[in-house]
């Protein structure tokens, strides 16, 4: 019996167009995740991309960084509500990036990251069910719980922990690069148990 991981729902069709890719060839990339969209979709060294995440590149390019875990049913690059004018000032691209994750970044299972030059620092974890509103900026080593909403155009400083109810504090453990090694050996065991299918999406 094969050890490697499948997802328990049922099987989906691509939907829209097939977007342009640049993919390290050390990604895992699962057959029933979803690339749409028109623009580039780049993925780095090292990332997985879970069973049934979605990357949606017609709001903008979509670059994941080194060593990223996009878990199962996430949505980068989600068409939101949120107006451009609620982007902050610091972000550049002029619409033209929808979402960027540095290195190193998790996104958890049934979270959603909207288009709209929306960035997540280096280290940080979004949490189950979570939502960052377009053109948010969070920074390096964050945390942001289950079911927590940045608010679009928003900032979330380094090292910050968000909750759900809005609460903030500053995470001063210094555990971050602990948090890199076992994100890295999440992903050496993930590599095992996700089929792994680029090709598909070229």
């Amino acid at each position: 019996m094969s050890s490697k991981r499948h997802s328990i729902l049922p099987p989906i069709s691509q939907p829209g167009p097939k977007p342009p890719v640049q993919f390290s060839s050390t990604i895992t990339i699962a057959d029933s995740a979803i690339l749409t969209g028109t623009n580039p979709i780049t993925i780095a060294t090292e990332s997985v991309i879970h069973p049934r995440a979605k990357i949606e590149s017609s709001g903008g390019r979509i670059t994941i960084g080194r060593r990223c875990v996009v878990h199962e049913r996430v949505t980068l690059g989600a068409i939101g509500n949120s107006s451009s004018s609620q982007r902050p000032n610091n972000v550049t691209g002029g619409g033209e990036t929808a979402v960027t994750l540095a290195d190193y970044v998790t996104v958890e299972v049934g979270a959603s990251i909207e288009a709209g030059d929306t960035y997540i620092g280096e280290g940080t974890t979004v949490g189950v069910g979570s939502k960052v509103g377009a053109g948010a900026v969070v920074g390096k080593h964050c945390t942001l719980t289950p079911h927590t909403h940045i608010r679009a155009g928003s900032s979330v400083p380094d090292f910050t922990v968000v909750y759900s109810n809005g609460m903030r504090r500053t995470d001063k453990r210094g555990v971050a690069e602990l948090k890199n090694k076992g994100v890295a050996r999440q992903i050496d065991v993930l590599r095992r148990m996700i089929p792994s299918n680029p090709s598909k999406f070229m």
